[in-house]
């Protein structure tokens, strides 16, 4: 089994797990900007992105626009980025999407991760320049994968499988109950054709006076052409009235309502808790790579 983050033995961690399992460590940084790259890791793939968001900044600094201050909350639930002041969030960015986070080792500031776009599924790489802190945050941003992936396994991820078996199974229950429901329908429909061939007429030209015929057991055959409160019984008392076959659909043959698996712990159950596991599994198999690299091989000014 692969692991599901790699890093270099010297690197520990930075926060306690409570810090980030119960609250979030926030950073402050600026914010180059993000653009789609190829692959989900490799350190090629972000060093033509930082070069080329680097190239980009020059180009808006040299027009007098500053670059956005941005601040970073990093917790097991993503890396949020958001507006300092208003505290608005730009992007979230969920961790088992995040396949590959650096810092530059030539530059201190410089930091980047790769994260999955829930909207395009396409790869985004997000470039940051931050006071001496860039190592740290892409730490950070380890621990917080290590830990969310630990709380997956434990929370719910172990059962993706079993989830899928009952899934199976409740599919399987419902199309017994609708085959059931049908048989059923069929053994009313020849119920009735029988009572209707056994249900006798007087002869004719007879002088006795017309009444019910009967069957072999001294009752008055069942006449679907009939009003059921219009035919008494021998003690001169009314027969109680046949259910409908609405009110038959709704319970099975042992007088109980059929299973529904939508309405089955829906609660415990939504629609599309399925693929958010699915996801997530595949998500955190591909694991987190850290890395702490050479980013800028190029002369340009690494100051904002």
């Amino acid at each position: 089994m692969n692991r599901a983050f790699s890093r270099k033995k010297d690197k520990t961690w930075m926060h306690t797990p409570e810090a980030l399992s119960k609250h979030f460590i926030p950073y402050n940084a600026k914010f180059l900007g993000s653009t789609e790259v190829e692959q989900p890791k490799g350190t090629e793939v972000v060093r033509d992105a930082v070069r080329k968001l680097k190239f980009a900044r020059h180009i808006k600094k040299s027009e007098g626009q500053k670059i956005p201050k941005v601040e970073l909350q990093i917790s097991i639930y993503g890396v949020k980025i958001l507006e300092p002041k208003t505290k608005e969030v730009q992007h979230n960015c969920q961790l088992h999407r995040i396949s590959f986070c650096a810092d530059d080792k030539t530059d201190k500031r410089i930091f980047t991760f790769i994260c999955k776009d829930s909207e395009s599924n396409k790869h985004l790489c997000y470039v940051f320049d931050s006071e001496k802190c860039a190592e740290e945050i892409t730490l950070t941003i380890g621990q917080a994968f290590d830990l969310a992936y630990r709380k997956f396994l434990e929370s719910g991820g172990k059962d993706v499988e079993t989830r899928k078996q009952i899934a199976v199974l409740q599919k399987r229950i419902q199309d017994l109950e609708t085959e059931n429901m049908e048989l059923k329908n069929k053994v009313q429909d020849l119920e009735n054709q029988l009572r209707i061939t056994q249900v006798s007429t007087p002869p004719v030209g007879s002088m006795t006076p017309k009444s019910p015929s009967t069957d072999i057991f001294d009752m008055i055959p069942f006449s679907p052409t009939s009003h059921q409160s219009s035919i008494p019984t021998r003690n001169g008392t009314q027969p109680p009235p046949v259910p409908s076959r609405s009110s038959e659909i709704k319970r099975d043959l042992f007088g109980a309502e059929p299973f529904d698996p939508f309405n089955c712990g829906a609660a415990d159950f939504p629609p599309d808790i399925q693929s958010k596991l699915d996801e997530m599994q595949e998500g955190f198999k591909m694991g987190l790579t850290l890395e702490g690299t050479v980013f800028c091989l190029d002369p340009l000014d690494s100051r904002c």
